[in-house]
């Protein structure tokens, strides 16, 4: 999962983030994305795709990439997403957390960072960016990000399930599960659903 990382920095890039997200399909809740630059590529947990590992794996992964990584957090909330739309919202998020973690490079140019973003939304940066279709399991920066983001967002729709009890966000996060869907034909949405999406 080195590939990418090894590549840039032969053409002289001192500084590989790894940027993804995490929300775009749920019914709920923001869309959180993640940059990171690892100090190191060397890990006890297993760094994968966020959506391959348990909730326990996550959480011990994300305790130990914190600790070896620089990052950057952007939250995209669901009004900016229905004003917007998913994937502009998305975007935003991605420069958010490039932007925050970019304050945190030592002694950084712009010239001396290279962007690695999962996927083929591509964030309007000053930077050298490149896109990398399933990158979360392909660069082991961009595995970093994705568990951070997931492992973001999670926790927040924990806090929103004890706001709003009835919906079952602690088990779907969000997501367009049947009890979910069933939830909000019975009660209507909640101030967090995104209504343009169909679902709602």
């Amino acid at each position: 999962m080195l590939y990418f990382e090894r590549k840039f920095r032969k053409k002289g890039f001192t500084f590989i983030i790894g940027v993804d997200e995490a929300g775009r399909g749920p019914l709920a809740g923001p869309v959180v994305a993640a940059a990171a630059f690892l100090s190191t590529y060397r890990f006890q947990n297993r760094i994968d795709d966020s959506k391959k590992l348990t909730p326990t794996q996550r959480e011990n992964a994300f305790h130990e990439i914190i600790q070896k990584s620089l990052f950057g957090i952007g939250v995209v909330n669901e009004k900016i997403i229905d004003r917007l739309n998913i994937a502009v919202a998305t975007r935003i998020a991605m420069e958010e957390a490039i932007r925050k973690l970019s304050e945190k490079l030592p002694r950084c140019q712009e010239g001396d960072i290279h962007v690695l973003v999962d996927g083929d939304i591509r964030p309007f940066i000053h930077l050298s960016c490149t896109n990398i279709i399933r990158g979360d399991g392909r660069s082991k920066s961009i595995a970093c990000a994705s568990i951070i983001a997931k492992v973001t967002r999670d926790r927040i729709m924990s806090i929103y399930d004890t706001v709003y009890p009835r919906y079952g966000f602690l088990r779907h996060k969000g997501y367009p599960t049947k009890s979910h869907k069933l939830a909000i034909k019975k009660f209507g949405p909640s101030r967090i659903h995104r209504t343009t999406f169909c679902s709602v």
